[in-house]
């Protein structure tokens, strides 16, 4: 596991591994924040971009899942300053590369990210939110998280295909 904190950590090499990741997860169907595949590295890299710009040591980290080398997963760890809900953090775009599937890489991911929003970023709970019908509740189940509320049909992947978004959080760390 490695982390990025600052924008200038991550060179053009890691960032083109960032950005692959993102299209191939993306369009194999990963809930990760672009619903309509076939996404292209053009339209994923202006996201990346914006996500890597905003990284800061006590606000927002990158933790990438490497193997040999290889990125074969990553996600994003914020925390809201603003005082009343500076205590907890939020999770986003949690993927792993298709290649690695069935590794273990993205529980290894959360449980690493889990430890990180704790130790080094003081944080006491995390949150998170899925697309229902992809079986990620079951997953993060597994790993602690509860449920704690649905926006019903709040995604429309298609018509006739409304999908409920599951909030979910860990507490305590």
């Amino acid at each position: 596991m490695r982390q990025i904190l600052r924008p200038q950590e991550i060179g053009d090499d890691l960032t083109r591994e960032l950005v692959d990741c993102w299209v191939t997860v993306s369009n194999a169907g990963g809930a990760v924040g672009f619903p309509f595949p076939p996404v292209t590295a053009a339209e994923v890299a202006p996201a990346a971009e914006q996500l890597i710009a905003g990284l800061d040591a006590g606000r927002s980290r990158l933790v990438l899942a490497v193997i040999d080398g290889v990125l074969a997963g990553w996600l994003n760890i914020r925390r809201d300053p603003h005082p009343l809900v500076a205590h907890w953090g939020t999770l986003h775009h949690v993927q792993s590369h298709p290649a690695y599937r069935g590794r273990g890489v993205g529980a290894a991911l959360m449980r690493h990210a889990r430890q990180v929003a704790r130790d080094e970023m003081g944080l006491e709970q995390l949150h998170l939110a899925a697309r229902s019908g992809m079986g990620l509740e079951e997953f993060y189940g597994r790993l602690g998280y509860k449920e704690i509320g649905r926006r019903q049909g709040a995604y429309r992947l298609a018509p006739g295909d409304d999908r409920d978004e599951i909030l979910m959080a860990l507490a305590p760390l």
